[in-house]
């Protein structure tokens, strides 16, 4: 996996599935995409998807409610929306810890 930035990309996941495993690139990528894809369609069905050892990601609703532009001070609806939340893994955290 490169260095070049700070974000990992799907090339880079599908890399090292490449380079671990020792299929191609191609069906690497494929594969990186069918989970993503399978979490998506999850998720949009209203399923929170967990992966053992990483973490959690999970839809809560919020309710309608009245807030504040905070420049002018003047009140706005904000309306009920679902949102996406991600709680890691107390692994994950270990692991981010050690990093530091």
């Amino acid at each position: 996996m490169g260095k070049s930035s700070d974000t990992l990309t799907k090339a880079e996941i599908a890399g090292a599935i490449n380079c671990k495993v020792g299929i191609s690139q191609t069906t690497s990528l494929e594969i990186v995409q069918a989970i993503l894809d399978a979490m998506g369609s999850a998720m949009e069905g209203g399923q929170n998807v967990k992966i053992a050892g990483f973490g959690t990601f999970l839809l809560r609703d919020k309710r309608a409610r009245v807030g504040r532009n905070p420049k002018t001070g003047d009140e706005a609806p904000i309306s009920a929306r679902r949102v996406l939340t991600f709680r890691p893994s107390q692994g994950l955290k270990d692991q981010i810890a050690k990093g530091i």
